[in-house]
């Protein structure tokens, strides 16, 4: 660029000389070849200044490109100040609601199932650390893990649902909707993998097909005891509708935890069969769904299976094993008219989904997130997210790499660190080591939430949400939705007038 700066003067010069009519260079009594030369010689410095002149003008434009966004940056961050009253105004996500990924007329649904474990009974927290310790005892003794595993406690704020476990690597991952690993999602043990760890690991965030293939998705959660099931159950009952349970827990388990739900809630506990026209237990799910094996009757007082053939189901009898084939040609219910609520997305609800059954998810931890997420705290940074995404977006469409100044990086720095405390505390909010069950740390739907809209047709945190809504009700999915129903999205609209009003 300077070289091009000092040709300007002798430019400048050539534009001062005369030419006489013959096209003799007068000035210097040069000939026509000479002047040839010089002609020559003009148009290049000519080149020479239009590119001084349009690199002048990009560097200009450029600069006026970052003076705008660093104004709106400026503008933006006084607007932070203070919670906007139109975000405190937004209408609230109801916790107990019931979500549509795919349209459901409840008119239609004549048959209700249900699984057992999580689904039917959830688990409260003292039993939840007793089955941690057994679970300890039952590792050191059996299969000799060192005496140390047995000082070890039940921490339950460490994990959520919808987690990866690498069985090669021993990795605890969370993934996004594309199968890549969170930057600050994967850990060993307690130990959070840095950047550089995962890459050393796995060549690259993203799980490949045959990486995937040694994970091992953790979709069961432990929860905290829920009242007033069984009047669901019965009112399902009263208008007409068959009900059935198909659980892969043994008989013993299942009827000691409904036995003690009815006691709890009724002073009665031998009735829970009444409620079901078929009870499979020991179902062996997802296999149940493609096997052919038969079903045997289940004899309660003697623990012995019958082996004659299975072709009726009969009220107040157990049944083990089956597949879903034998289970169609018995009860002759056809698959669109029947709903399976079910807690674990590939055990429970894939096979049925793919069978025609219609799927309700049963996610318990939902309502934590939406209460969360309904807080103006959390709205607040979501929208500050946005707002410096939008920002970030637009300063590395304008300004190309190989123009990126000091003023850029400096502007990019600060947007960017602005960015991350907004992420950070967004996720400090729901999990401190993985963040939300739905999303990643950077907005994205996780894998767990990709998975909930491939295989539920509808999902809620527990069955009886489904008493605030009539059994003829018409279920529809949004029409506007990006991501999952229950997801609010802060338009980054809501500070513009503090922003536009704020800006000098």
């Amino acid at each position: 660029m300077a070289s091009f700066r000092r040709l300007l003067p002798l430019c400048s010069s050539l534009r001062g000389t005369r030419f006489s009519s013959s096209g003799v260079y007068e000035r210097f009594g040069a000939n026509v070849c000479g002047y040839s030369k010089f002609t020559s010689s003009v148009h290049t410095i000519s080149k020479f200044e239009e590119k001084i002149k349009r690199a002048e003008a990009d560097a200009s434009e450029d600069n006026d490109d970052i003076d705008n966004i660093r104004r709106e940056f400026d503008a933006a961050k006084r607007s932070f100040l203070e919670i906007p009253e139109a975000l405190k105004a937004m209408p609230k996500t109801n916790p107990e609601g019931i979500y549509v990924n795919r349209g459901l007329r409840l008119d239609l649904i004549q048959v209700y199932g249900f699984d057992y474990d999580f689904t039917l009974a959830h688990y409260s927290a003292n039993l939840q650390n007793l089955i941690y310790d057994l679970a300890k005892e039952h590792m050191v003794k059996e299969f000799k893990y060192p005496e140390v595993c047995m000082s070890f406690k039940y921490d339950p704020s460490f994990p959520i649902r919808g987690l990866y476990y690498d069985r090669e690597h021993g990795c605890l991952l969370k993934l996004d909707f594309f199968g890549s690993i969170e930057e600050e999602g994967c850990f060993y043990g307690r130990h959070q993998l840095s950047e550089e760890e995962i890459v050393e690991i796995y060549g690259t965030r993203h799980i490949g097909r045959d990486q995937a293939r040694r994970l091992v998705g953790l979709m069961d959660f432990f929860c905290f005891s829920e009242g007033q099931l069984l009047q669901f159950l019965r009112i399902l009952k009263e208008k007409g509708k068959r009900l059935f349970l198909l659980t892969n827990s043994p008989y013993y388990f299942v009827d000691g935890g409904m036995q003690f739900m009815l006691e709890d809630s009724t002073g009665n506990s031998d009735s829970w069969k009444e409620l079901f026209d078929v009870v499979i237990a020991k179902a062996n799910k997802p296999g149940f769904y493609t096997s052919e094996h038969p079903f045997r009757c289940y004899d309660t007082e003697k623990d012995t299976l019958a082996f004659t053939k299975v072709d009726t189901f009969l009220k107040d009898k157990i049944y083990y094993h089956g597949s879903l084939k034998s289970f169609l040609q018995i009860t002759k219910w056809k698959g669109p008219e029947v709903i399976y609520f079910g807690d674990h997305l590939f055990s429970d609800l894939r096979g049925p989904s793919k069978a025609g059954w219609r799927t309700a998810a049963i996610i318990h931890e939902l309502e934590d997130e939406i209460r969360i997420q309904n807080e103006d705290r959390y709205r607040f940074e979501q929208a500050k997210f946005h707002i410096l995404q939008e920002l970030l977006g637009r300063l590395h469409a304008v300004i190309p790499s190989s123009k990126r100044s000091e003023a850029y990086k400096l502007l990019f720095g600060e947007l960017n660190e602005e960015r991350q405390k907004a992420r950070s505390m967004m996720k400090r909010m729901f999990n401190t080591s993985f963040g939300a069950t739905f999303l990643t740390d950077k907005g994205q739907e996780s894998a767990f939430a990709y998975h909930i809209h491939q295989y539920a047709d509808v999902y809620t945190s527990k069955p009886e949400n489904f008493l605030f809504y009539s059994p003829e009700t018409w279920l529809h999915a949004p029409c506007d939705i990006k991501i999952l129903p229950h997801h609010v999205k802060i338009p980054s609209s809501l500070f513009k007038t503090s922003r536009c009003s704020s800006m000098p």
